[in-house]
């Protein structure tokens, strides 16, 4: 226990005990569960809350529920409104629509569409607006001033923080000899919840955050940089340029370093998720993970804790980040060959992918390239492979095949 709380943080750990007793029978209490095969690849002994087993699969049910149910009648027979790229918005449309409270959702407009069907199916009016979640809060901010609407901040306020907090709670009954717990960044409510009640519990446990490259906000804050922020991330769940007044001074007091990580980081996490633990995590929701792909020796050996605080993700991007981390691995690979066009040739380079072991995915002829001789033609094969030394022992075997020149070429054709 903390003996002297510091006066700057918004909550207590009684705040988050409180808000515990609030939430039993509301909310699931999610596992906090090892991960051998996380641990293999990161070389850290891995431990996983599984916040994506939620009903809306985010964390938000916690606080969401917690400030809900805190509201007045006045404010409940007005309806409530808040701002939110997805996870926050279905959280609060969902326990809204439990309490029979009206609520106005307004998401950012290019807001994954799983997210916004989500969002409507638990009841909610959702109000496409913006390109940020700073635009989309103007619009929210409005409303509340012409209709009278409680806004339902995503992260900063005391009752949204201490919901959160009570992963925290449960991470370390789960696992009390973790070392250090990796927690997602994007607005701060969710680390600053944990951080408080895990430093409460065990002071020397470390806190580390992870903000997508893209969006360094909560480092921008704490630096006072103007780094850029903005961009498409897969990690749309923090994509925030702005951090909570509440949530910066917990952080600064609390955390001990905040990481970025990068696109093809979050992928790989993303990926690493469904392949080894057979589980779904948005981009967000791996960010922890993808902390450890991308900074290996700051982990090495620790007991390390992961938030999984998402499992919103589109089944077509989740699709396309499978296939591309097989492209990634060399167990897709793709090669162009130009051939003579003539009856046959197909067949014997068919023929001897079978003997070589690969599958024969994707064929594309083209023929009207003028690099590429009249009587003959391009074959962009798509082939699986077993790993990297198999497709390296394809690529040399056709290279040396009948002649034929042949090149390894990317998804972008180069």
């Amino acid at each position: 226990m903390l003996t002297k709380p510091d006066s700057k943080l918004p909550v207590t750990v009684d705040d988050i005990r409180a808000a515990r007793e609030v939430l039993k029978g509301q909310v699931l209490r999610t596992p906090t569960l090892p991960a051998p095969k996380l641990s293999a690849l990161t070389r850290a002994e891995v431990w996983v809350k599984y916040e994506n087993m939620q009903v809306t699969n985010s964390f938000k049910d916690r606080g969401a529920f917690v400030r809900l149910s805190r509201l007045d009648e006045a404010a409940r027979a007005k309806g409530v409104i808040t701002m939110s790229a997805g996870n926050h918005a279905q959280a609060v449309a969902y326990h809204a629509q439990r309490l029979g409270i009206p609520a106005v959702i307004v998401m950012p407009e290019q807001t994954p569409q799983v997210k916004v069907r989500n969002t409507e199916a638990y009841g909610a009016r959702v109000v496409l607006d913006g390109e940020t979640l700073a635009e989309s809060q103007i619009r929210a901010e409005q409303m509340v001033k012409d209709e009278g609407f409680t806004l339902i901040h995503p992260y900063d306020d005391p009752d949204i923080i201490a919901g959160q907090g009570t992963a925290g709670l449960e991470i370390l009954e789960d696992a009390p000899n973790l070392d250090t717990l990796v927690v997602p960044i994007g607005g701060g409510g969710l680390i600053s919840g944990i951080a408080i009640a895990a430093k409460a519990i065990k002071p020397e446990i470390e806190i580390v955050g992870v903000e997508s490259s893209l969006y360094p906000s909560m480092i921008n804050a704490m630096a006072g940089q103007p780094r850029p922020a903005g961009g498409p991330t897969l990690a749309e769940g923090i994509a925030v340029k702005n951090v909570g007044n509440l949530t910066l001074p917990v952080v600064e007091a609390l955390v001990s370093e905040v990481l970025l990580v990068n696109e093809p980081h979050l992928e790989r996490a993303v990926n690493a998720f469904a392949l080894y633990q057979k589980t779904m995590a948005e981009g967000a929701g791996a960010a922890g993970l993808a902390a450890l792909l991308a900074f290996p020796d700051r982990f090495y050996g620790k007991k390390v804790g992961l938030v999984l605080c998402g499992g919103n993700i589109d089944p077509r991007i989740m699709a396309s980040i499978m296939v591309r981390e097989l492209e990634r691995e060399s167990r897709i690979a793709r090669f162009r060959l130009t051939i003579n066009d003539q009856p046959g040739v197909l067949g014997r380079i068919a023929t001897r992918l079978g003997e070589l072991g690969a599958n024969i995915l994707e064929v594309s002829h083209g023929r009207l390239y003028l690099d590429v001789p009249a009587k003959g033609a391009t074959l962009d094969i798509t082939v699986e492979t077993r790993d990297r030394a198999h497709s390296e022992q394809v690529y040399d075997a056709l290279c040396r095949f009948e002649g034929i020149p042949c090149r390894r070429i990317s998804s972008a054709g180069t």
